[in-house]
């Protein structure tokens, strides 16, 4: 089920660098960047009301707080150079580019996470980079 929710958040990504470019135009990409993540606060905090998880606030330990807050912090970052590369180029070229994230992610998994780096793991690790620098000097 989890490839369910993974092709879902890569649908919405796909949305998400069309629908940003179209409404970043004449806009400072910081300010984009922070109207985004303000509806995007709005939405997360209205899901975990719906749900009713409210309550599970006071289960986090200083060590969920703190990696969940170095997670933001990364997630804006992200966001806001994702913003400022999409108003300088094509949402073609930026949108596989940032997805080189995802072999970014796969090393340090291994790295840091101890995770096993298999052969078919490293293959398609391999070819995203691959694919990635085609499209940036193809």
């Amino acid at each position: 089920m989890w490839w369910f929710y993974a092709l879902l958040s890569a649908s919405f990504a796909a949305l998400t660098a069309v629908l940003a470019k179209v409404g970043i135009k004449g806009v400072n990409s910081d300010l984009a960047t922070a109207i985004r993540t303000l509806v995007i606060l709005l939405v997360a905090w209205g899901i975990v009301a719906a749900k009713g998880s409210l309550a599970e606030l006071g289960t986090l330990t200083p060590r969920n707080w703190l990696f969940l807050a170095l997670s933001g912090g990364a997630t804006g970052l992200s966001w806001i150079f994702y913003f400022r590369a999409l108003q300088l180029g094509r949402v073609s070229q930026v949108a596989p580019v940032d997805k080189l994230s995802v072999a970014l992610a796969i090393m340090l998994s291994v790295v840091f996470l101890g995770e096993k780096l298999t052969v078919p793991v490293a293959f398609g690790a391999a070819l995203i980079i691959i694919g990635t620098l085609v499209l940036i000097w193809g």
